[in-house]
């Protein structure tokens, strides 16, 4: 997973409430098992007419928008169902930062474990920042994980809290499977104990 600790870029503003999982990946995209690929779907029903043809209205079709790393919306992002295909649309389109007033608790736990940091402000606060991406190129937003800040166009600062845990896996990018490795030597000397004292006992490589 790809470290998290500073990110200055283009955000994009979406000021809609409850926007699902359905929004952010249509279901007839879910066949897929990878993480990549999915990010061409991405809003697919609002970014693209029933013809196939790109919706010229939609923020993320127009420039610079269409490369944001930062994408604000507001109340309740990612509600709906459980997918972890969501963030993995996200991350693939090249979204590295969602900032909204509340987040589905599922989604918000999943955008962690896929290198996405979700960042909850105030409703007004994130229509400060709406305005302030609605300049485009000109006015990048820098998000400041270590110091826990966003920093605006005109450098006021916006501190955000986070979970220490998640912000060092962030930090260090770990996933669940990265932080187990951090203590593959141990599990590496528990097998082999395992496998002296109970050789009964199956053994699992997890090379």
């Amino acid at each position: 997973m790809e470290k998290f600790t500073s990110l200055s870029a283009v955000a994009a503003a979406l000021p809609e409430a409850n926007i699902d999982t359905d929004k952010i990946i249509p279901a007839r995209f879910l066949k897929t098992t990878k993480r990549t690929g999915l990010g061409k779907h991405a809003f697919d029903s609002m970014r693209y007419h029933p013809d196939g043809t790109e919706n010229p209205d939609f923020v993320l079709n127009q420039l610079p928008w269409r490369h944001a790393e930062i994408l604000i919306t507001h109340d309740n992002l990612g509600c709906g169902s459980s997918r972890e295909h969501a963030p993995w649309a996200l991350l693939d389109f090249g979204i590295r930062c969602v900032i909204a007033p509340s987040f589905a608790d599922i989604f918000f736990n999943n955008c962690f474990k896929n290198g996405i940091l979700p960042i909850c402000l105030p409703r007004e606060l994130c229509d400060a920042l709406m305005e302030d991406a609605r300049m485009g190129s000109n006015a990048r937003l820098t998000v400041d994980l270590p110091r826990q800040v966003v920093i605006r166009p005109d450098g006021k600062e916006i501190p955000f809290e986070i979970d220490p845990f998640r912000k060092h896996m962030l930090i260090e990018g770990l996933d669940d499977i990265g932080q187990t490795l951090l203590h593959e030597k141990r599990i590496d000397t528990y097998e082999e104990q395992v496998a002296h004292d109970r050789p009964w006992v199956p053994t699992i490589s997890i090379d």
